[in-house]
């Protein structure tokens, strides 16, 4: 049985922003539930890092950059025998493994071992951001399904048996959220009065604080900032008017201090060893001077909707033959358009060298395809990549196949693969129904807003990348589970939110 309810007297509403410390943010979880989710939660990754261990294409240089690190004191990988130093990827993850390295020895074992640890931190981050939004006599029972939603949610889990950056980045990230929210409740106080010094101070440092966590997340995933975006928006929108300017400027100002606080160290370190002052990672993961094939890119990204398809095209470039056959019919408008794109692949096929020339005419076909069907490129294409990277089964890193359709004939090869594969699809679209409703009951409420922003940017962001990548969305896993355990509020916010103390809703200032 789920703990009792808290009394109502445990403290303000902290959806409306009445965090009174770290005693407050932790009070919801029950000793007993997060001693027993802790335990099953770590013996969960335990099973995935022992009968899972998964060896990904970049896991190789994250690998070599931290031993580089390690053992020549140089950010860098070995180029044609000589080491160089490079800027093509954060420093976060290298240095994370740097660290594991020298502390534990050289497995990946100890990474695994280590990054399940740090996955059971964001599930009980997970159940405080919950807890911090629900109404006050339902926030134990949301925290603690929260918890054990985290803990033992296989999609998450099964990240922490491979070497890439989803449980430091998705760790992180759930932290920021968390100092973002609470910088807000603490902003929207008004039980201190607007001139109390030490107030202003302690607002400022939680802003720094914020900007401080978004930097050290970029520095192992540079697209991290896109939750200031969603932070910036609901500010925007609830600080509009000019009696609160004051309060926005000095959240985008301490936000701000922080991440360049952070980043400045890597930026002078590219201006002192690459000559150029860089603070993000190159959007290719490129060294400085290689050919970028952007019109090649920008033809996949008229008709690339499916995470196999990189296998089978643009993991290629340079490396292996492309295949007119393993090309989808909705490559082709037209039969002379395959025939064009025949004729490219063949000439690339000669030398596995993708010239600026041939990446010219493949960028001419994709302006063309944008010009007939726009609506296709821009609105179909985007849609379709959002359906795969939230709505496949995740199972990229079991030994699985993944495939349902047909399901008669993928039942009777094989029982096993099929029921994994369906059981992890069903788990997705429960938490992602979960979260639609939580979000839906509680959408009036400002951290909710900022919360679905944030998913809703960065699922965007990442349906214009070159390939679909369903993983780059487990770091919004955290969001998802903390709004699905909403759904299981037992009383109405409105209701809840109005005894506690009359949280701002959509229309009014906060």
């Amino acid at each position: 049985m789920l703990a009792g309810n808290t009394s109502t007297n445990h403290g303000a509403n902290l959806s409306t922003g009445h965090a009174k410390g770290a005693s407050t943010l932790f009070r919801h979880l029950s000793g007993k539930h997060l001693v027993a989710a802790m335990l099953l939660g770590l013996a969960l990754r335990l099973f995935f890092v022992i009968h899972f261990p998964f060896y990904a294409g970049d896991t190789k240089f994250y690998e070599e950059l931290a031993r580089n690190w390690l053992d020549h004191g140089v950010y860098g990988l070995f180029v044609h025998g000589q080491l160089v130093s490079v800027d093509m990827r954060m420093p976060g993850y290298p240095a994370f493994l740097a660290g594991v390295y020298a502390a534990f020895g050289r497995t990946s074992k100890a990474v695994m071992l280590s990054q399940a640890v740090i996955d059971l931190m964001t599930c009980v981050l997970t159940a405080i951001i919950a807890a911090h939004i629900a109404p006050a006599r339902s926030k134990t029972r949301v925290a603690t399904i929260a918890l054990w939603l985290a803990a033992l949610c296989p999609l998450t889990a099964n990240y922490s048996a491979v070497i890439l950056t989803e449980v430091l980045a998705s760790f992180l990230t759930t932290l920021a959220v968390l100092t973002f929210v609470t910088a807000l409740g603490r902003s929207t106080d008004h039980s201190s009065p607007r001139s109390d010094s030490g107030t202003l101070f302690s607002q400022a440092a939680w802003w720094l604080l914020t900007g401080v966590v978004v930097g050290i997340g970029t520095l192992v995933r540079p697209e991290t900032p896109l939750l200031l975006l969603a932070g910036g928006f609901v500010l925007a929108v609830y600080w509009r008017r000019g009696k609160n300017w004051s309060k926005l400027f000095l959240a985008v100002t301490w936000i701000s201090a922080g991440l360049f606080l952070i980043l400045s160290p890597w930026a002078a370190r590219n201006a002192r060893t690459m000559g150029r002052v860089e603070f993000l990672a190159p959007r290719y993961a490129e060294t400085y001077g290689d050919f970028i094939p952007r019109g090649f890119y920008a033809w996949t990204g008229t008709w690339m909707v499916r995470f196999s398809q990189a296998y089978l095209v643009t993991w290629k470039v340079g490396k292996e033959p492309i295949r007119i056959g393993g090309l989808p019919t909705t490559a082709f408008d037209s039969i002379a358009e395959r025939a064009r794109v025949e004729a490219l692949l063949d000439r690339y096929n000669g030398n596995l060298q993708m010239t600026p020339l041939l990446d010219h005419e493949f960028g001419v076909i994709a302006h063309e395809r944008i010009a007939r069907q726009p609506i296709r490129t821009y609105i179909a294409i985007p849609l379709a990549r959002i359906g795969t990277m939230w709505f496949t089964p995740r199972i990229a890193l079991l030994s699985y196949s993944g495939n349902l359709w047909p399901p008669a004939e993928n039942w009777r090869k094989n029982r096993i693969d099929f029921g994994v594969t369906l059981g992890f699809g069903v788990l997705n679209f429960a938490y992602f129904g979960m979260a639609l409703l939580g979000a839906w009951r509680f959408r009036k409420l400002p951290a909710i807003v900022f919360l679905v922003a944030f998913v809703v940017i960065r699922t965007l962001f990442l349906t214009q990348l070159p390939t679909v990548e369903p993983r780059y969305v487990i770091v919004c896993y955290p969001v998802i589970l903390a709004l699905g355990a909403l759904s299981w509020s037992s009383l109405p916010p409105l209701q809840d939110s109005l005894a506690a103390g009359s949280a701002p809703q959509i229309g009014q200032e906060i």
